[in-house]
């Protein structure tokens, strides 16, 4: 197997079924500035600072995915290590943010693998480059492009590329037992999102995206969202997907009409709501505004 390049599978990892510290879990959660939690299927989350990390642990090593900042990755692998003392076995990133990918640095020397879309990769190392920060980061040293298969004990990771949309480079990673699926960012869950532009993002692509995540995976499937506005889950299902692509769709939609009209895009800025949408509403509608505006007249539509 060839790192830096397309993997289709790492190596089956032998091991046992994983007995959770159940006491331990409730006395170190409680303790923690950020909040463990356990999913199915071994798969858990952890919130504190920037996207949602997920983890999965087995009695061989622990699979990680996104990092969130350097103090939160510090505190996340004190908590999770508690829960399963097992080395860690892959950082798995969904696309280059650096609340997601901050705490990279923090596995340094603890993890033998990180992992992500190659142009997540590409994009990673560009941001740093730019920012003088390059010596500091931990890069993706294994890279897919379309999809791979990761084998952890009795556990299957498999990373799927759908496309263009939060970013160029948006993975996501489906655990296929426990059949959950880390979405990352390709999901604010009743928060209006970031559009990155300026690394390939696209509104309109984004909507077949999130409709190919839920032609691929089931009515079962759990799926972990990189960022939820507050009173809503980082976790849910399906129909959270669909009203996501819906919110974009009217968010293009509003976007048109405006440009119809003869609106400016300095006015069509001003709005602070989108007609038809009730449940994303507060800070940050201008960011997903402007992209709309920007992606519609660029392309001349």
């Amino acid at each position: 197997m060839h790192r830096k390049d397309f993997i289709r599978t790492t190596a089956l990892i032998a091991g046992g079924s994983l007995l959770f510290r159940s006491g331990a879990w409730g006395r170190s959660a409680a303790a923690a500035a950020g909040k463990l939690e356990l999913l199915r299927g071994n798969v858990g989350i952890y919130t504190e600072r920037g996207g949602t990390m997920a983890f999965h642990l087995d009695p061989s090593g622990i699979t990680v995915i996104d990092s969130q900042f350097p103090d939160t990755a510090a505190r996340f692998m004190a908590e999770v290590r508690q829960q399963q003392d097992a080395p860690f076995h892959i950082l798995l990133n969904t696309h280059h943010h650096g609340d997601h990918t901050g705490g990279n640095s923090a596995f340094r020397g603890k993890v033998p693998q990180v992992f992500a879309h190659a142009h997540a990769a590409a994009n990673l190392q560009a941001v740093a480059t730019k920012n003088n920060t390059l010596e500091k980061q931990l890069l993706p040293d294994t890279t897919f492009t379309k999809s791979a298969k990761i084998r952890r004990d009795k556990e299957r990771i498999r990373a799927a590329y759908f496309g263009r949309a939060h970013t160029n480079g948006d993975a996501v990673y489906h655990f296929e037992k426990a059949n959950v699926a880390h979405v990352g960012d390709l999901v604010f869950n009743r928060r209006h999102p970031f559009v990155d532009r300026a690394y390939g993002a696209s509104l309109q692509s984004w909507m077949d995206v999130l409709d190919r995540i839920v032609r691929k995976y089931d009515r079962d499937t759990v799926f972990i969202f990189g960022h939820a506005a507050e009173g809503f889950r980082v976790t849910g299902s399906a129909d959270d997907i669909r009203a996501f692509r819906d919110y974009i769709g009217r968010v293009l939609d509003f976007a048109r009409q405006e440009i119809a009209a003869g609106k400016t895009k300095e006015a069509f800025l001003l709005h602070t709501s989108i007609p038809g949408v009730s449940e994303w509403k507060g800070d940050g509608i201008a960011r997903p505004l402007a992209a709309a505006w920007e992606e519609l007249t660029e392309a001349g539509r």
